[in-house]
């Protein structure tokens, strides 16, 4: 018999270092992103202090398979209890009941997957997590841009550039977002040499999981893309797509900052940004006809239920595939 996958662990025998261990699994073999990790190592860090103090101050790591289901709700009220304390100490800032459910629902699955780490690497099994019920959610919908702001978008946001030069890189990044479902890491991730066939129709993109999808480059992207990089001021293949003023790789904030300053300017909501880019992609595929599948693949959702979000979000589109597909809906149909 070969033995578990914990066996290689001999040195590991307390919670913490345990942590630590899955922090590096997360980080290179999950390739989680920085955001990802943040989240969990804080969330389940916390959750470790509490059970901690439950145990005196120690908490080995054979502790943690003797949890009660008992332990994991008290974890969870005491965890919304601080979250209520800081609600009352920041009234300025808003706290909605959604809000708080989604923060708990993320505290118990962070905890979850270490969990599920540690008995896969350390024999270490407690069923009681699994009977904590997590809060139900309401889906958060995405709130894509209209076809016509999608469209203007980046050359608005170009003209609010003071830089000639790097006005055609902000008109090329914000084309790409829209024109190819882009996340704003996956296009700021872009090397030169990753486009130096400019007149190719695709476009390989390494997302989420080091998973790697072909994207299609249309001709208007493929023409924003080109006059940016008639004036890069270092256009060599290692050299980031988008730039900097100092040719460093663009920090996202610069183009979170340019869109937020658009936005104002038009008097349009806080979700627009440059998330929003994407979902409109999506949004305006969905509309004109394309099946989920295939926006699976091009927005590189690894489950088809984060895609089906979209057909939530566009009740219209829902209603006019019923009345063209249902054999009883012309019977049903608003007179004009």
């Amino acid at each position: 018999m070969s033995p578990p996958s914990g066996m290689g662990h001999t040195t590991i025998h307390h919670a913490y270092d345990a942590l630590t261990s899955w922090q590096e699994w997360l980080s290179y073999e999950k390739r989680a992103s920085p955001a990802t990790l943040r989240a969990y190592l804080h969330d389940v860090s916390l959750a470790l202090g509490f059970f901690s103090q439950h145990f005196g101050g120690d908490l080995p790591l054979s502790a943690l398979g003797k949890l009660t289901l008992a332990d994991f709700r008290s974890w969870l009220a005491h965890e919304t209890a601080r979250a209520e304390h800081t609600a009352r100490l920041q009234p300025t800032i808003r706290h909605t009941t959604d809000g708080q459910a989604r923060s708990r629902a993320r505290r118990v699955s962070a905890l979850r997957a270490f969990f599920r780490y540690i008995e896969k690497e350390f024999g270490i099994k407690n069923p009681a997590l699994t009977l904590l019920k997590s809060p139900r959610l309401k889906p958060l919908l995405p709130r894509p841009l209209s076809v016509q702001l999608a469209q203007q978008a980046p050359s608005d946001i170009a003209e609010l550039t003071h830089n000639a030069g790097f006005s055609l890189r902000d008109e090329a990044l914000f084309t790409l977002l829209y024109g190819a479902g882009l996340r704003i890491s996956e296009a700021l991730s872009l090397s030169i040499g990753q486009i130096n066939h400019i007149n190719d129709d695709i476009l390989f993109i390494t997302g989420k999981g080091g998973k790697e999808r072909a994207v299609p480059l249309l001709p208007p992207v493929k023409e924003a893309l080109s006059r940016w990089l008639a004036v890069h001021p270092s256009p060599h293949s290692s050299a980031p797509l988008f730039c900097g003023v100092r040719g460093g790789r663009l920090n996202p904030g610069v183009a979170q900052r340019a869109m937020r300053q658009w936005r104002k300017m038009n008097g349009l909501p806080d979700s627009a940004t440059p998330h929003a880019m994407r979902h409109a992609f999506a949004s305006h595929l969905l509309q004109n006809g394309a099946d989920l599948r295939t926006i699976q693949e091009l927005l590189g959702h690894a489950s088809l239920s984060s895609t089906q979000i979209y057909t939530l979000a566009d009740e219209q589109h829902l209603m006019d595939v019923w009345q063209k597909a249902h054999p009883r809906a012309a019977r049903h149909k608003k007179p004009k």
